[in-house]
Order: structure tokens, then sequence, then C-alpha cells
């Protein structure tokens, strides 16, 4: 297609009429120009298309497909090339079905653990979430189907989504809100961006031309078109002029209207709608070009697919001793709980053993071709299986009759296996949970079957974070999180429980011991329309570790049946300058036990810092699959990103000089291995000296220290910080006027106020010349 050519044939009013949707889920065709329409289609981890009447809230059935594991469990394998592979088989299935564009990732930030759409989402980390969701991007796309990487920004609640204004300031938004959608753009550089709902601070995001213009593409050179949510448009003549392409969906031709009303008055440039026509065409030509619907599309593969990508994702939380039968004149035995022995007398309990609950509820639900549980795949390998159902999953209230037969099936059982979390009314896109707790039936059928059989593992499937009142029971013995499994999450379950292959996952969030321990639960929801961010950066982990406070469990933090360690971390140089390149490298061993897989999770801190910094940010993964006693080297290669954080003086990213520490984790608190590197800055931030700066900000600066020093001597030797004598001083005043003291209240002594104190010896005249010096010396510095 000749876009250009195209585009000098178009009347006006196709022009604007091919900036909204012809329904759901098509564009506009322009026939007489030879415009075809495309389709897109719901479902970041699967297709949802919808065969029949469209909507975007999954109301509607939709084809048989396959569902892989949604983004709150597939964070958790922190592994780019499973996910990539996932994306490939998604863009396949695009293209068996005619799909343009798959509207997805979703890389909001887990905020709080209360938010409905969490399922959906990467995780609390943007470096984690832009990563992860990067890789998804170039496999999906490398099929020729585009992404529509979402919900950008700021849209991490979904109560009151359409008309909440989320406040944020300018460093949060950077350092954590855009972070993730940064990293997808320059990595991937997405078809297209899904513009959200809401506001974020005080401007409706669908009309923000700094987020949608001035960042996405100046800044960050975002090449594709920005389509709105469904039905996030406020004004569309605000919206084509911020950088808003393409209308989702139709609206009936009025917002078409507009556009050309305000063309013809001038209130809107047309070179603005040639522009975003030109996207909306440069989209369907890229993807009609190569079209391939004859793509095979293999389900069963899939589903196989999906079962493996789980057994990638799976969070092993706990993994203690049995408890065994000590035979006279020998010792204790003693094993890991897990993997389970298939000799010992095994009984499932839980309603999910044999219905998982394995993906959230809204516009991603899959309409699976098939849904593999525990018991499905259990009897497919033999295994012999007692089952009682233990509660009902669309109540909360305990069924004694379900919970009596539960409590006799362990008691006859070497182990039970507990299979809760929760149910699929607790989270769904349109509205946020109330509590991080369970079912109170699920928790009771927990402890209860613990009271009675000493050996019970608990298999938790869930979209956020929950809280877990039985983790600390000495009966429960092991705990693993499949959190939203996908389709074939009851085949992961067998092979991981039986050992046939080791958990690898790691913890994408934290998982505080209680919803109050979370550093938004005050804030989270907001008053009326107006939500604000006052945790700042200190989101997730970066909040637990500042405060050092106690979480269940930490992000990044996940166990093995094998057991690895870390050593020789070494880095090729001591020394950086910003804008320069770190190598870090790091052995991996794995000591025995059986081939698994490791997450090798690189963390920078900085203690020293003119700001305030979290203590350890993740600047770098990597996953590996070692053999028993194999061992082999990862490399990280850090660049500015690693060290730099977002400066609202110079409205941009700056590297401080000094000292910092590169770390090895087991997870964000378990730091294996620690070395420093020494970053030099020669970009000095600007700055203005007057009559409000301190003493002490002089005497932190060289430069000014040697500018300024005479004036101050002078000051010091006859005012009453410096020209005293410790002679003839009471005790009680020597006790009350302490060197520190002193010391310190010098520093944060304004110039202005050396006049009052300075007996005469320090004059304003003084004061000017020693401004006028000072800012003489930082015009010389720029």
């Amino acid at each position: 297609m000749d876009i250009k050519k195209v585009i000098s044939e178009m009347t006006l009013e196709e022009k604007a009429g091919l900036l909204s949707g012809q329904d759901f889920w098509h564009t506009k065709a322009v026939e007489r120009l030879g415009v075809p329409a495309v389709m897109v289609s719901d479902g970041p981890h699967g297709l949802r298309k919808q065969a029949e009447e469209g909507d975007h809230l999954g109301v509607n059935d939709s084809i048989k497909a396959v569902c892989y594991p949604p983004a709150c469990a597939a964070a958790c394998s922190f592994d780019r090339a499973m996910i990539r592979k996932v994306g490939e088989s998604i863009g396949e299935s695009c293209q068996h079905e005619g799909l343009a564009v798959d509207p997805g990732p979703a890389v909001n930030i887990k905020r709080s653990p209360l938010c409905g759409r969490n399922f959906e989402y990467q995780s609390e980390d943007p470096y984690l979430a832009g990563e992860m969701a990067a890789a998804e991007v170039q496999g999906i796309q490398s099929r020729n189907v585009g992404t529509s990487v979402k919900h950008f920004a700021a849209n991490d609640q979904e109560h009151r989504r359409n008309t909440c204004d989320s406040v944020v300031d300018e460093r949060t938004l950077r350092e954590i809100y855009l972070k993730a959608f940064e990293i997808i753009v320059k990595k991937a550089q997405p078809w297209t961006i899904m513009c959200s709902y809401n506001k974020l601070n005080g401007e409706q995001v669908s009309e923000d031309r700094w987020l949608l213009t001035d960042v996405l593409r100046n800044e960050w050179g975002f090449k594709g078109l920005v389509v709105s949510d469904w039905g996030a448009v406020r004004d569309r003549v605000k919206g084509v002029h911020a950088g808003l392409d393409l209308e989702m969906p139709s609206s009936g031709g009025f917002n078409d209207a507009q556009i050309v009303n305000a063309v013809m008055d001038g209130r809107l440039p047309e070179s603005e709608v040639d522009t975003a026509v030109e996207r909306v065409l440069t989209l369907v030509d890229r993807y009609e070009r190569d079209k391939k619907p004859e793509t095979p599309w293999d389900m069963e593969a899939e589903h196989r697919h999906s079962a493996e990508a789980e057994e990638d994702c799976a969070v092993l939380l706990r993994n203690e001793n049995m408890e065994l039968e000590r035979k006279p004149g020998l010792p204790q035995p003693f094993r890991k709980i897990l993997p389970l022995d298939r000799k010992k007398k095994i009984v499932f309990v839980g309603e999910f053993a044999e219905h998982p609950r394995f993906q959230g509820g809204g516009s991603s639900h899959i309409n699976c071709f098939r849904v593999e549980s525990a018991l499905d795949a259990a009897r497919e390998d033999g295994l012999d299986i007692t089952y009682a159902r233990g509660y009902d999953a669309a109540k909360t209230e305990t069924d004694e009759t379900l919970l009596n037969e539960a409590l006799q099936a362990a008691l006859d059982a070497d182990v039970a296996v507990v299979f809760a979390g929760l149910p699929e009314s607790a989270e769904s896109e349109g509205y946020d949970r109330s509590t991080m707790g369970m079912p109170e039936n699920q928790n009771t059928i927990i402890s209860t079957v613990a009271s009675v059989c000493a050996n019970t593992v608990v298999v938790l499937h869930h979209g956020a974070p929950v809280e877990m009142p039985w983790a600390d029971d000495k009966n429960v013995r092991g705990i693993i999180d499949m959190y939203l499994g996908g389709q074939a999450v009851g085949r992961a379950e067998i092979d991981l429980l039986y050992g046939r292959v080791s958990p690898s996952g790691r913890l994408a969030e934290s998982v505080p011991f209680r919803l109050g321990d979370n550093p938004s639960c005050l804030y989270f929801g907001g008053e009326g329309d107006r939500t604000e961010y006052r945790e700042g950066v200190f989101v997730g982990y970066r909040y637990y570790t500042k405060k050092q406070m106690p979480v269940r469990y930490p992000f990044g933090f996940g166990l093995s049946y094998a057991k690895f360690a870390f050593s020789d971390l070494r880095i090729d140089s001591d020394h950086m300058k910003a804008g320069g390149e770190l190598t870090v490298s790091v052995d991996v061993t794995n000591r025995g036990g059986m081939e698994a897989r490791q997450v090798v999770q690189l963390y920078v801190g900085k203690a020293e810092s003119r700001v305030i910094r979290p203590v350890r940010e993740l600047k770098g993964f990597d996953k590996v699959s070692l053999k028993p006693f194999e061992k082999t080297t990862v490399t990280f290669r850090l660049d500015d990103s690693a060290f730099a954080y977002w400066n609202t003086e110079i409205h941009d990213w700056y590297v401080e000089s000094g000292e910092y520490t590169i770390a090895i984790g087991e997870s964000c608190e378990d730091m294996a291995l620690e070395t420093t590197v020494t970053v030099t800055n020669d970009r000095q931030l600007p700055k203005t000296w007057d009559d409000n700066t301190t003493i002490g900000d002089i005497l932190d600066d060289p430069e000014a220290k040697q500018v300024a020093e005479p004036l101050i001597r002078k000051f010091t030797q006859n005012s009453v910080f410096g020209g005293g004598s410790e002679e003839g001083q009471s005790e009680a005043a020597s006790a009350a006027i302490t060197d520190e003291m002193m010391k310190q209240m010098m520093g944060d002594m304004a110039l202005r106020q050396l006049i009052s104190f300075g007996s005469g010896m320090f004059t304003p005249h003084d004061m000017h010349s020693l401004i006028d010096a000072l800012n003489e010396m930082q015009g010389k510095r720029a």
C-alpha cells in the first residue's frame, strides 16, 4: 500500500472515520481505496476472539482457545525465553484466526494486593514487568501480529477506573509507573500502546499530549499507534491533538463528525489528522502484507506447552521435613515432604483439585478447549489418589458434611494435599478486592486437615497475595503457589508435586503478613475521583526493605528441590564513569539433588545519597538450568539505567557520583554475595546559591568551600560559634552546649543568619559578595 498516496486521495470524512472502530473488534475499511478492515482481539495470555456479538468484558462467548498462565504467574518465572515462546504461540494462533493485534501484555504496577486486575499484571517491580512484557511482545510480533501494551498509565485500581485521577509525583511516575512502558518501547517497539481510562495528575490520559506525544514518542522513540482502551475517549478532538490515533470501539459516527467539524472551523489542523491516519494505515498494511491464515494451530501441543510454562512459574514457598515413623534402634529418618513419595497414601482435598481456578475474569477470560485438573493428571499417571471436595468454592461458609468427609480422608492418609485459594468471584476486571483474606471455609479446611494430618501440603490458586494464617502451622510442611496457572495447571501440579520437575518460580511481588502492612493501604482507592500515590517510590519491596518490615514472603523468594550456591562475584572494574558500562559475573553451582533451574537476581543500591532512595533495586536477572553438580557463569551488563534516579530539578535521569553496592540475591532480602563499584559523573546538577544556602551546603562542595573559606573563618573566629573559650564556663553551660551541637547548628545555619550571629564581622555586603562569587563559580561549571 502506498500510504501517502492513499491519504492524499481520502476525503476528510474518510480520514476521520478511519480513526475509530467499525464495531467492537474491527477497524474501518475504505473500500474504494483498497484499505481493508482488520480485526483485533483480547487475551494477553491466550486468544479471546468473539464469534458472536462483541464486548470487552467477556460477557459473550469467544471461540475455543488455549489459556496460558496469566501474567501473575508468568512473571514469577523470571524467564524471558519462556514468555517469548508463549508469545510466539499466541502470535501463531492470531495468524490462524486472522487477527492483526492481540491487546496485551498489561504492565500496570501491583501497587496494592487489592487491585482486582492484578492477575493480569506482571509485578510490583517495573524492571521485571518491563523485561518480561518486552519478551512477550517480541514473541507475538515475531509472527507479524501486533501487540497493545496496556494500560498507559497509572491505571492501578479498578474502583472508579473510568473517572479517577491518579495523582503521582514526577519522580515516582518516572521510576515506577512509566518505567515498564519505557523498557518495552525501547526494547520491543510494540505496534500499539493502549491508553487508560483514568486521569493522570488532572489530565485525561486520552487527551494528555505530554504523555502520549512528548514522552512516548519524542522522548522514548515510539513508532506505532496509540489506541484507546474501549470507551476511554472523552474529548475526541483533544485526543487527536494529544496523539491518540485510534478510538475503540465505534462511537456510531459521533466522534468522527466532531473531528471533521474541528478541522473545518480551524480548531484542529488537518495535518494532525493525517498523522493519525498514517499510523492506522501503517498498522493495517504491516499486517496485510504478511498475514498467514494458513498458519497451523495445534491446540493439544499448546496445551502441553501451557503445562511446561506453568512448571516454570510455580513458586515453592515451604518444604519442611515430613513426620515419619521411627523404628526401634534406628535413627529418626528425615525426608522433605516434597516431592511426594508415590508409595505413600495421598489424599487430595479441595474443589480446586477437581475444578481448578486458573484464570481471571473480564476481558482476558479465555474459552478453553480443554482444562486439565490435578485429579485428571493424577489419573492419567496411574496414581492412587483419594479425593475429598472439602468446600464449596461458590460459598464462604463451611459445609460441615464436606468438612467431615475431608477430615476422615485426611485421618487415613500419610499426606494430605489441600488445593485452595481465591474463587473467581473474588478478583476480576471491574472491581477491587476488599480484603487479602481467603474465604473462611478454605482457611478452615486447611487448618482442620492439618490438625489431623501431620504431613499437610497446601497448593494455592489465586491472582494476587493472600493472607496465610495457617502458614506457620508445623503440620503444614509444604506450600506451593501456582498463582493462576492456565488451563493445564493440573498437569503442572502433578509434575511438580511428584518431582518430575523442580519448582523454579520466584515471587514477582511481596506477600505481606496482612493488608495493613502494604504501603498503599491507607490511600488505595482514593477519595471520590482522586487517588493519591502518597507512598511515592516505596512500592512493594522498596518499602518493606527500607522500613525493615518483615513480610510473609519477600519479592524474589522461591525454593527448589535442588541446592544452589553462588560464588566468585566479580566486576570488570572498580570504577565506572556515567555513560559507561559495567560487566558483572557470578558463578552458579547446582550442589545436587536433581536437575533444576535457578534464578539469578542482581540488585543495585546506594547507601549515601542526596535523595531518599530504596535500599536496593532489581537491575538484572537470568534463569539457568543446571544438572547436579554442574556450574555455569552468568554475566550481566549494567549501564546508566542501573544506577540512575529521576531528578526533578533537571527533569531527567541522573547518576550520582559515589559508591554503589552490587549484590546477587536469593530474594530482595537475602543477599548471597556483594561487591562495590565507584561511579563518577562529570555532569553537575544546576544550583543557585542565595541567602538561604547553609554553611553545610558550602562545606560539602569542595570548590564552594574554597571560595567561602576566608569569610567563614572570619565568622567562626569572632562569633559565639567559634570565638569563645571553654575557660570560665560553668559545668551546666558545658553540658548544655556540646561540640556536636555547635557543629550541627553551624552546618544548618543559612548565610543570612551569619549577619545576626557574627558580632558585626559578617555584613550584608559580605554575604552578597560571597553569593555572587559562588554563583560565578557555578556558572563556570556549567
